[in-house]
């Protein structure tokens, strides 16, 4: 079969919608505006004060930062094709899209887990908590993370975009996500299997981890003695079970259900979650209602809390 080498791809996410970009551009941009404001204040006010150095906030500094670089990613191309008369991206340009969000992607599920290893030995192994969250041992933790994330997605990049596209160039989604792009390629081998292998190892592994990592902190609070206790414990543990549910639950829809159940059209609502909403609750559900943060907060700017 011939193949026609293609240059670039159309993006034709939001074409459903021709009377509403104008709306679409404004209410995307403003709340990437949002997400990007309220990351990089969270990420400051960690770095300012001292007495939020610790690994629970070293690791929400990271994944704030990690977040933003993703929307960084997605979110500017997608303003500009939602005014543009031509919604296209160039061949080199979706294979970076690709590169970064597929890494970017796999580095926020490991770092949710080791954020998650941290409320575990706090709660479960408070005696060596010093020890097991050390300096040394949260940096090593986040190089796994980084490092393994871009290699899978380095891997992955390179089977996605070897595919025989043979002329077809519309992606049926607003950014070069995975599997659109997958979709958009004609191909009986193997590739796509090698490809989502690697993305169930990520998502799915990491998942499980920080699933056995909630068993273990619900057995050890359900042996506090005082209700008090229990309550504090699991308020802790509350912030980051919405963002794992949430995170975990738009990748696991997109990234580990069987192909003959993919409807792209549908699947758009699920990546403006993952793209735009979840990079917002990082700051706003994991951190705000943390009170040394929001004491921070108020400070920054100016404002005069209570004792």
């Amino acid at each position: 079969m011939n193949k026609t080498k293609v240059t670039e791809f159309v993006l034709i996410g939001f074409s459903c919608f021709p009377d509403a970009q104008i709306l679409l551009f404004l209410f995307f941009l403003l709340t990437y505006l949002f997400t990007l404001t309220v990351n990089v204040l969270l990420m400051t006010i960690i770095r300012l004060h001292r007495h939020l150095h610790i690994p629970m906030f070293f690791f929400l500094s990271i994944l704030s930062f990690s977040e933003t670089c993703y929307t960084f990613a997605v979110i500017p191309k997608m303003l500009v094709n939602l005014i543009a008369i031509e919604k296209s991206i160039s061949f080199t340009g979706c294979a970076v899209q690709v590169f970064f969000c597929i890494g970017f992607g796999g580095t926020d599920c490991m770092l949710l887990t080791a954020t998650e290893y941290d409320r575990y030995v706090a709660i479960c192994k408070h005696l060596h908590y010093k020890i097991l969250t050390s300096n040394r041992a949260c940096g090593q933790l986040v190089a796994f993370a980084t490092v393994t994330g871009f290699t899978l997605s380095l891997i992955d990049t390179y089977f996605i975009l070897t595919l025989p596209f043979c002329g077809k160039k519309e992606i049926n989604h607003y950014f070069c996500d995975m599997v659109p792009v997958i979709q958009a390629a004609y191909t009986e081998n193997h590739t796509i299997e090698i490809v989502f292998i690697f993305c169930i190892v990520v998502v799915f592994g990491s998942f499980l981890l920080i699933l056995l990592s909630h068993i273990l902190i619900f057995n050890t609070i359900l042996k506090i003695p005082s209700n008090e206790g229990k309550q504090e414990a699991f308020s802790a543990c509350a912030s980051h079970l919405t963002v794992v549910v949430v995170h975990f639950g738009c990748a696991s829809i997109t990234y580990l259900r069987p192909k003959s159940t993919y409807s792209l059209e549908k699947d758009t609502l699920t990546s403006v979650t993952y793209t735009v909403v979840t990079p917002l609750l990082n700051p706003v559900v994991y951190s705000l209602r943390n009170k040394d943060v929001h004491l921070a907060f108020q400070k920054v700017l100016g404002m005069k809390s209570c004792t």
